[in-house]
């Protein structure tokens, strides 16, 4: 009897050791899904947490995330765990390939125990009945086979390899970044096939109508970005290089924001590819004459909200003394935003901004050329200047990416 003792015990504590351990799992679950920006792709606007319905513009048509609940019927409830795996790093589906613009080429890089926890966050999620929306898309992405040649063509499963040259900290960014993160997908130029090219990781990309920026460490550096400039952009989406609007505003709310401080200074070291911690450059402000016809459409039209010496005014507008939006080597977001203007944006309790107008009506190719030109000469080290023709076509195609995006 004595030897049945410790069997006892053992039958007696281990499913409260089991519990213990899944919720354990389950909260790791819910961190990394945060990492990887779950809930900001698959739900809509005013619906349930992952019930799906967010509609995604893509060349070939709409596509619509699904439902990724525990919901056995509409959500993923049903699914295995090696079914798990398979749709999260080969796109395949119990029902058949997923579209790439899951990305499925960047989570292939999750490892197992990771995976896990992912699995047991989401089959512990809240069921919603939410049904799948049909895709819009035409021929031939409308054929579903045709992602199984895709796939064979552009993706074969890779894992995460650490650099054994590097830190743990710039190895724990590079994983983060580059596999639940997902930034390539953005951020990395897509070939004819629309799959990522490995030889321009990170060195920008068109996302619908603007520019994802290059946030190499070499851009970022000749920019003048510094570990601190980095980390408060990453967790608040505001820091003195400028903001963030759009699609990244939403990855800073859902996902950036809720890095805990190691994975966010392992962010900033793999994104700086540097231990140190680096000071970043002043900001710059290069006074041009009065006659210069762009400062006195700056002083007109901008310095009331930016300040005459682009220092911006604190919860109303940024500053736009060395910022990173100017410094870019093309212009297109730059023109988004003051053709186009900007939605207010609030990023916490103490950090927000006004709307900025937009100015498509006011300005002609010739005040827009002598604008910009000002701004890049004014508040950036870039010797980049236009010309008036130069500035007609890239307005062209910035108002053509404007429309498609709209539709």
């Amino acid at each position: 009897m004595l030897k049945l003792a410790p069997l006892i015990v053992l039958m007696a504590t281990s499913p409260i050791t089991m519990a213990e351990s899944n919720n354990e799992l389950q909260e790791k679950g819910k961190y990394l899904s945060k990492l990887a920006d779950c809930y900001a792709c698959h739900t809509k606007d005013g619906g349930e947490p992952y019930a799906g319905g967010l509609p995604f513009n893509t060349p070939f048509g709409t596509i619509y995330s699904t439902n990724i609940t525990s919901d056995k019927e509409h959500g993923i409830g049903s699914y295995s765990l090696k079914q798990f795996d398979e749709a999260m790093r080969q796109g395949i589906a119990p029902k058949g390939n997923l579209y790439p613009a899951m990305p499925y080429t960047s989570f292939d890089k999750i490892t197992e125990e990771d995976m896990r926890a992912l699995y047991a966050y989401f089959m512990a999620s809240k069921p919603s009945s939410q049904p799948n929306l049909t895709n819009d898309v035409t021929f031939p992405a409308n054929i579903r086979i045709g992602l199984k040649a895709w796939n064979l063509i552009n993706h074969s499963p890779k894992e995460f390899v650490a650099n054994r040259s590097k830190s743990d900290d710039w190895n724990r960014g590079n994983y983060i970044l580059n596999s639940l993160g997902h930034c390539g997908e953005c951020h990395t130029p897509r070939g004819m096939t629309m799959a990522m090219d490995p030889e321009q990781h990170y060195q920008g990309a068109m996302i619908g109508n603007v520019w994802a920026p290059d946030i190499t460490p070499k851009t970022l550096i000749e920019q003048g970005w510094s570990t601190k400039d980095i980390e408060d952009l990453l967790s608040t989406g505001y820091s003195r290089k400028g903001t963030v609007v759009g699609e990244m505003y939403t990855a800073i709310y859902h996902s950036l924001s809720k890095f805990d401080k190691s994975d966010l200074h392992a962010a900033t070291t793999y994104l700086l590819d540097s231990d140190k911690t680096l000071a970043g450059k002043p900001l710059t402000f290069n006074m041009n004459t009065k006659q210069d016809k762009g400062h006195q459409l700056y002083i007109g039209y901008c310095a009331s909200c930016h300040g005459v010496k682009g220092e911006g005014k604190p919860n109303f507008a940024p500053g736009l003394a060395g910022n990173a939006t100017l410094a870019q080597n093309n212009s297109i977001n730059l023109l988004v935003a003051i053709l186009f203007g900007i939605k207010p944006q609030y990023y916490s309790t103490l950090v927000s901004f006004d709307d900025m107008p937009a100015y498509s009506n006011k300005f002609n190719d010739a005040d827009l050329t002598e604008l910009v030109n000002y701004l890049k000469a004014s508040f950036t080290d870039s010797p980049i200047r236009y010309t008036k023709s130069e500035i007609s076509a890239l307005r062209k195609e910035v108002e053509e990416n404007q429309k498609s995006a709209s539709h």
